[in-house]
């Protein structure tokens, strides 16, 4: 499937229909965007094309499923022939001349010859690819024709005076070339595109960064807006559910494992998927518009005066979603360190598992002005991450950013179909994740919260006097000028395995729904209800949540990137920037009587 966007798009696109036909592989191109490419004056002779490459070419839409029934009639006119590619690209005699003795030399062995195309490998041996030259280890005179790729291989750099890999690029370049100047067309279009016309004003040097910053307010407040009402359903729901069960079953432990365990752990993080499912589908539309990949463009000069490279910006975007998959991202960047630094500061971005913990603590402590406290959350974290790049780069990192260059892609009207598919999977992605790793750690929550018992008549003992509660008290003097009691710093380390485990380990300690206090309660309730939280507790939890240790995943992630040596520096680093600025905020805040 080739994107029609321009002729250079095109040429880029068909380098890999040319690998394709170097593996016999049945091929059907696909030109979508079509209508797009015909209202930017790109013309393209799909006919003429087909037979330049000897495949079919067929003009799609997408969108709209224009030319996909042609598309599928023939994949399976294709399929039912057995017809397969009948043209290669000639590479010029001197070139052709070193493939052919190579193919006859891998011809030795038949069984290899069936398993893999004979020509393939001979060009892929001549660009030194890695992958053909680990297959030559398996022909049964792979040494044997190791040599003679070699004889080849010099013997072509003498002539062309440069690399053999570049030599076979340049030749598969210049057949592209030849085929789009025969096939493709530009007609002048004198007016302006609406992508031209809307990027006047959203990529403008002085409106577009207030824009972009105006819009992340506005997608919070709807958000926020929406939300209330079917979280408070679900709150009701498990407030009801776990009333019923306490009626219903016997006094003991089974009872408590239900309702203090189970229900109150993994029923208050489920109340927030309203919320996530609105959130998703907001950053969705800004993905599928296109507006997303401007956001970079937007923030690239600015990133560069911290020292991050631009490209940085679309790991960190990711990272709002999760830090797993923004960290990976990293591995974009070219310059090791411009990469070492984004995946430092990538978990400074609230990603989904951190957005119920914030979305707890600001609906019960700041009311109507939740979604402006939330944003600035969002706001701190992205702060945090360009001071510690700038810090990073002057210190530990030195060295000077390299150049961000960036195709950006037309606005598209965003189609239902692709956004509620990238809703329902990050949906599912966080309800998959609710049950199969907050509900263990829901369980051993309670279980280190509900042992040891008394003795003879086999009571619960004070929750102070349980094992977490032991463990708690312990830690205490450490998390105390933080302005947390034992109960909130337990919360707070459990969110290392994963950040909506904050969430969970609240709703256990705190009993909701039983047990201590109104039966029923939600959470929010619970939490105001206790005398040591207060707005700034609460705002103060949420940046501990914020910058300290990531998730055991993206840990695991950070060391497959960059190695444990550098995760050992950053693990220290976010441990004492987290205490220290918390400890920062809430000393500050009492000073000023909050």
């Amino acid at each position: 499937v080739i994107d029609v966007i321009d002729s250079t798009n095109v040429e880029r696109n068909l380098y890999l229909c040319l690998q394709f036909q170097e593996l016999n592989v049945p091929m059907i191109v696909a030109l979508n965007l079509s209508d797009e490419a015909a209202s930017r004056g790109i013309v393209i002779d799909e006919k003429g094309l087909s037979g330049i490459l000897r495949a079919p070419v067929l003009k799609t839409v997408g969108t709209r499923g224009r030319g996909i029934e042609a598309l599928l009639d023939k994949a399976i006119e294709m399929v039912e022939k057995g017809e397969r590619p009948d043209y290669q690209v000639h590479y010029g005699a001197e070139v052709e001349e070193d493939i052919a003795l190579i193919v006859a030399a891998i011809g030795r062995d038949p069984h290899f010859s069936r398993k893999y195309s004979a020509r393939w490998c001979a060009i892929k041996l001549l660009e030194q690819d890695g992958r053909a030259l680990g297959l030559l280890k398996t022909h049964g005179e792979g040494e044997a024709v190791q040599k003679i790729v070699a004889e080849r291989t010099r013997r072509i750099e003498e002539h062309f005076g440069r690399d053999a890999a570049i030599v076979v690029a340049e030749q598969r370049y210049g057949y592209i070339h030849g085929a789009a100047s025969e096939a493709i067309r530009r007609n002048l279009v004198d007016k302006i595109t609406v992508t031209e016309a809307v990027d006047r004003v959203l990529l403008n040097r002085f409106l577009g960064f207030p824009i972009f910053l105006f819009i992340l307010w506005a997608v919070f407040q709807v958000t926020f807006r929406l939300s209330e009402y079917p979280m408070g359903w679900l709150e009701s729901f498990f407030g009801w559910l776990s009333t019923v069960l306490g009626g219903a079953l016997p006094e003991g432990l089974l009872r408590s494992l239900i309702i203090d365990g189970i229900i109150a752990g993994v029923g208050g993080v489920t109340s927030f998927v309203p919320l996530i499912i609105i959130l998703f589908l907001f950053i969705s539309i800004l993905e599928d518009s296109g507006y997303m990949a401007r956001s970079a463009f937007i923030m690239d000069k600015f990133l560069h005066i911290f020292g991050l490279h631009g490209q940085s910006f679309l790991p960190m975007i990711i990272g709002f979603g999760c830090s797993v998959p923004a960290i990976m991202a990293a591995r974009t960047l070219k310059s090791p360190r411009d990469r070492i630094i984004t995946v430092i500061v990538t978990p400074f971005m609230s990603c989904g598992a951190k957005l119920p913990v914030h979305v707890l603590l600001a609906g019960a402590f700041f009311g109507v002005r939740q979604g402006e406290v939330v944003l600035s959350i969002y706001v701190i974290g992205v702060v945090l991450a360009l001071l510690s790049s700038w810090f990073f780069r002057h210190t530990v990192l030195r060295g000077e950013a390299t150049p961000f260059v960036m195709e950006l892609p037309p606005y598209r009207m965003p189609t239902w179909r692709g956004i509620l598919w990238h809703v329902r999977e990050k949906t599912f992605k966080y309800l998959k994740k609710a049950w199969f790793v907050l509900l263990p750690a829901s369980v051993l929550i309670w279980a280190v919260s509900s042992f040891p018992r008394v003795p003879v008549t086999n009571d619960p003992v004070p929750l102070e006097e349980t094992y977490l509660g032991r463990f708690g008290k312990g830690i205490e003097p450490v998390i105390r000028p933080l302005g947390f009691d034992w109960k909130i710093g337990i919360s707070a380390i459990t969110g290392f395995a994963a950040k909506e485990v904050v969430v969970s380990t609240l709703g256990v300690l705190y009993k909701v729904g039983d047990g201590e206090g109104e039966k029923g309660a939600s959470l929010r309730q619970a939490l105001r209800a206790d005398p040591v939280f207060d707005p700034l507790v609460a705002y103060v939890l949420m940046l501990f949540t914020l910058i300290v240790i990531p998730c055991f995943a993206s840990l695991a992630a950070i060391f497959s990137e960059i190695g444990w040596r550098w995760l050992v520096f950053a693990v220290s680093y976010w441990l004492a920037l987290a205490w220290g600025l918390c400890f920062a905020v809430y000393q500050a805040g009492r000073l000023l009587g909050f």
